[in-house]
């Protein structure tokens, strides 16, 4: 099976984002046109099977680190009067989407009280290891599952991340860096979890756990890449990295080793918790345990019609397709 794997709040935001013109009502149409021709694109492009929605819950993460993603509590507290409203009508819009999704398609929704999307599509790919999997999601938090059966489509960009490197899914062509002009490198999902472990991550609100450490060291100071390299050995530059120790601003010393270990918990989607873990499994089962939808394309053109998506209407055999298609007929 190739499976589709829609970081739903992720791709909704990233879509918003890029709908600013006109009135809101036409910036969440135009936001639902992005959603669903990026589902659209990829099914194509990349053979799909079944689409698997994957909604956000609670973090367990915040339980574990109370300062997780706490940074966006402020800038949701900045927003002018107006752009609350706008948020308003938008987040009823995805309500709807998701309602939709649920009750009128035969796509599996998932959501876990205690858990984020990102979880639950770690997860899944980790209980379905004999399939391929496309994640449709713009998180680059997502590299550290790519695979020879896992890759990522960020529909926004329009760009193909696999293990081969970055690729525009339009051209076919190796995505060039605007600054170097030269191809981006193929991430290494191993180096790019350990460097983020270690710096953190800002826009989660995850300090570092070594704060000021630097790429490359020298004879006085080891680096975060001699580290990485020391790791499988567990040797003197890994050890002598992982011993360090810092005074935050409140005068409280850390040792890197245990911010590091607390960050790998809050950033590594292979680190959950047992129980959560547990959690997480019992959703996708119970989401994938539903009655089959009929008349898919005809519920299809009724939401068209009520969010005025006539371009999208116009091709309701293809989306008939691609939302009636089942977890266990593909």
């Amino acid at each position: 099976m190739n499976y589709l794997l829609v970081d739903g709040m992720n791709l909704f935001m990233r879509a918003k984002n890029a709908s600013q013109r006109g009135d809101v009502n036409m910036r969440v149409g135009m936001c639902m046109h992005i959603m669903f021709t990026s589902i659209r694109k990829a099914w194509r492009d990349f053979n799909g099977d079944h689409v698997i929605l994957c909604l956000e819950g609670r973090s367990w993460r915040k339980d574990v680190y109370p300062q997780y993603k706490e940074n966006r509590k402020v800038k949701m507290a900045q927003r002018t009067r107006r752009e609350v409203e706008d948020d308003e009508v938008f987040f009823d819009a995805f309500n709807d989407l998701v309602s939709y999704f649920t009750e009128r398609t035969n796509c599996t929704v998932a959501q876990c009280s205690v858990a984020e999307a990102d979880d639950l599509i770690a997860i899944w790919i980790q209980t379905h290891p004999d399939d391929q999997h496309i994640i449709i999601s713009s998180d680059s938090d997502f590299y550290q599952l790519l695979a020879p059966n896992v890759r990522q489509y960020n529909g926004i960009t329009k760009q193909l991340i696999s293990l081969e490197g970055f690729v525009n899914a339009d051209t076919g062509k190796t995505v060039v860096d605007t600054k170097t002009k030269l191809p981006l490198a193929p991430p290494d999902p191993e180096w790019l979890l350990f460097e983020k472990c270690v710096r953190g991550d800002t826009g989660d609100n995850v300090f570092s756990a070594y704060p000021g450490a630097r790429l490359k060291g020298n004879k006085n100071k080891t680096g975060i890449l001699e580290a990485f390299n020391d790791r499988v050995r567990s040797g003197y530059n890994f050890n002598n990295f992982m011993l360090q120790r810092w005074v935050d601003h409140n005068e409280k010393e850390h040792r890197v080793r245990d911010d590091y270990e607390r960050n790998r918990m809050l950033i590594d989607l292979t680190a959950q918790p047992d129980d959560v873990r547990a959690k997480c499994i019992a959703a996708l089962e119970t989401a994938k345990q539903r009655p089959l939808v009929t008349q898919v394309g005809i519920h299809f053109m009724k939401f068209c019609g009520k969010w005025g998506l006539p371009k999208l209407s116009e091709s309701a055999v293809d989306f008939g397709e691609i939302l009636n298609a089942s977890v266990t007929n593909g």
